[in-house]
């Protein structure tokens, strides 16, 4: 068999990745061994998670070793299997990470059904982006009929169902995107009530024009002037629940005019707020409600989502870097050619 190719953390980026700090390198491609099976990649999720796996400051999982082949999801396909109840053609949701290939002993997968959607939705609106956005928002969010519910990164992976299950609730839904194209998206296919270009200029008074009850839910992705814009418009016991912060992900000290922290406690005080981080782990006993549900409105047409495929595995690191911008309309998803 011909030999497979990886992506490796070659450094510690500081500030912004660049495209040095990841090494493509060849590999071998093993035989299985009993109990085993042989994976080839066929679809590679790339998220904004991945840029604190590659820092060792402290956080709630280990990061990526110097090294080490990249964290991630993938769907991949079994070549070859030793193992019961997995058969070759069968397609899995796998951990193995940047890779063309992986020997598996069967833990942490999942088989895919590929009659229930596109495979490729098992690392999106099936998958990990939309069972964050499903229990953030119900579980945490809690949202009720008549209430505004507004989500940052709204044509992303995660924001574009957040802000269709706060519709499917009765919930006026507001989006905060990067440019008119994807607010158009938003408000046009994906049905949200309004949606506002944090690009534009004057985010404050463009979302209070488009909140003028307040904000009872926030859906937290963003972070920084985002989050500065939304703070003074939360009604009281809102609740925000808090799943990134992408624009700080890349900075190296937290910039002049930051929200301070006084500043928040006493909202959260005197607003009875709710802010609370979560990921998605937390609610991994709602897999089965979370995949009954979406299914069922993906099949009903009452849920809708956006792919945005890069081609190659050579192609990660710039995608990635560019997931980190903003640059992504839509998930983003790194698709392998035939033989990987």
């Amino acid at each position: 068999m011909d030999a497979g190719k990886r992506i490796v953390l070659a450094a510690r980026p500081v500030g912004e990745p660049k495209e040095s700090d990841f090494r493509i390198e060849p590999m071998p491609v093993a035989a299985p061994g009993a109990g085993e099976m042989l994976l080839r990649t066929l679809f590679l999720s790339l998220d904004p998670y991945m840029r604190g796996r590659m820092s060792d400051a402290p956080s709630y999982a280990k990061p990526v070793e110097i090294g080490q082949v990249m964290e991630g999801r993938t769907v991949s396909e079994v070549l070859v299997s030793n193992r019961d109840g997995f058969a070759v053609g069968d397609v899995v949701l796998s951990p193995h990470g940047w890779q063309t290939h992986a020997v598996s002993d069967g833990k942490g997968l999942r088989k895919i059904d590929p009659a229930l959607a596109p495979v490729s939705t098992a690392l999106g609106v099936l998958g990990m982006p939309g069972m964050t956005a499903y229990t953030g928002l119900l579980d945490i969010g809690r949202p009720q009929a008549g209430e505004t519910v507004v989500v940052s990164a709204a044509s992303g992976a995660v924001g574009s169902v957040v802000g269709q299950i706060a519709r499917l609730k009765g919930a006026h839904a507001v989006g905060i995107a990067g440019g008119p194209d994807k607010c158009r998206y938003v408000i046009d296919e994906l049905g949200f009530d309004a949606c506002v270009d944090h690009r534009s200029g004057d985010l404050p008074a463009q979302l209070k024009a488009v909140c003028p009850k307040g904000i009872d839910v926030y859906f937290e992705n963003v972070g920084g002037a985002v989050f500065e814009a939304v703070f003074p418009l939360l009604n009281n016991f809102a609740r925000i629940p808090v799943c990134g912060q992408i624009a700080t992900y890349n900075v190296t000290e937290m910039p002049a005019g930051s929200l301070r922290t006084s500043a928040l406690t006493r909202a959260i005080l005197t607003k009875r707020l709710t802010l609370r981080g979560f990921i998605v782990s937390d609610f991994a006993a709602r897999q089965g409600d979370f995949l009954r549900d979406v299914s069922a409105w993906l099949g009903e047409g009452r849920i809708k989502y956006r792919e945005d495929m890069v081609d190659g595995l050579e192609q990660a690191p710039r995608a990635l870097i560019g997931l980190l911008r903003g640059e992504n309309f839509g998930k983003l998803l790194v698709r392998f050619p035939p033989g990987g």
